[in-house]
């Protein structure tokens, strides 16, 4: 048991280091939105392991009469391919099945009708 406070406090941060070294790979789960105020809320999610993930695109607040829309899927700004996003209650949205999204690799999703791209670098 350390005696002195600088002992205790040299403890604590090994401890605190150790820890999260211990503990099982995070998945790559994750997501990000752009931040815009007005207009469309975009979103791209990526679910998935290391470099295996699926990627869906998510308007959040697409025009009521709106039910579907085109989505791009771009990989490290070239464009990978269109599919349609389908509304699902108040978003639009479209998920591509998984596949080898490879490791610091950004993804980025933009709907038909909007200039703004959500972004998601792989880890």
């Amino acid at each position: 048991m350390p005696r002195t406070p600088a002992a205790l406090a040299l403890c604590l941060a090994l401890a605190a280091v150790a820890v999260p070294l211990s503990a099982a790979p995070a998945a790559a789960d994750s997501s990000a939105c752009t931040h815009h105020f007005s207009g469309p809320q975009i979103c791209i999610r990526l679910e998935g392991r290391g470099a295996r993930n699926s990627v869906t695109g998510i308007w959040t607040n697409p025009p009521e009469e709106v039910a579907s829309r085109p989505v791009s899927l771009l990989r490290n700004g070239q464009h990978v391919g269109t599919a349609t996003a389908v509304r699902s209650g108040k978003a639009l949205t479209h998920t591509w099945p998984p596949g080898d999204t490879g490791s610091g690799t950004e993804l980025c999703v933009r709907f038909r009708g909007s200039q703004r791209l959500a972004c998601q670098t792989t880890r």
